[in-house]
């Protein structure tokens, strides 16, 4: 999963930070992805030199309508061959394009039972308030996509289907410094009601 996590993002740690600590760095890129890298870079000791070692020949962005990033890269064991296609995303969106589960070192096929548990993983997380990631995999047949193929992102010429579920991420999403207060003014003019996060 931290290679998912980590070749599948376009934050960057700003220059320069090698000596401060991770969690303080700062980062070019949004908020998930920052949690992301730092995360990364934590569980590995590195994030951007695993990058280096997989160059990325192709990416789909991350965008509403589709609801995943993917991107794929140059596989860093020469003896392998085949790209490999890194993919994040809304879970239930991320769970439909999987077949098979990278669980406990073994794949195995992504049966119902597994399904409903991580589905109600996600929901359980994302109940707390949590932002809730989805990841998964696949290495692309070396027969279809040999070296040098060009790959399309605008025209898919590449499977995103029949992927390899790899795990979840949940991310704490605390509310903005001005919520609290918002929150205390609405209550002292007197309004009530509950508040939702919107799906």
């Amino acid at each position: 999963m931290c290679r998912v996590a980590g070749l599948c993002s376009r934050a960057e740690f700003k220059p320069g930070q090698e000596n401060i600590p991770i969690l303080k760095r700062e980062v070019n890129g949004d908020c998930s992805e920052a949690t992301q890298l730092k995360c990364i870079a934590l569980a590995t000791g590195e994030a951007m030199a695993m990058r280096a070692r997989n160059k990325k020949v192709c990416e789909i962005p991350l965008i509403s309508s589709n609801n995943y990033q993917v991107s794929i890269h140059e596989n860093e064991d020469k003896n392998e061959g085949r790209y490999y296609l890194a993919m994040k995303g809304a879970p239930e969106r991320i769970l439909d394009l999987c077949t098979t589960i990278y669980l406990n070192g073994v794949e195995k096929p992504l049966d119902n039972e597994l399904k409903d548990a991580f589905n109600t993983a996600y929901m359980e997380l994302g109940g707390l308030g949590e932002r809730v990631l989805g990841f998964c995999d696949t290495h692309l047949p070396l027969d279809k996509f040999p070296k040098g193929f060009t790959f399309n992102a605008d025209d898919l010429n590449f499977p995103i289907t029949g992927l390899r579920f790899v795990g979840l991420m949940s991310m704490i999403d605390p509310p903005r410094a001005a919520v609290p207060d918002a929150i205390a003014k609405c209550r002292s003019a007197g309004i009530k009601g509950s508040f939702v996060k919107n799906k």
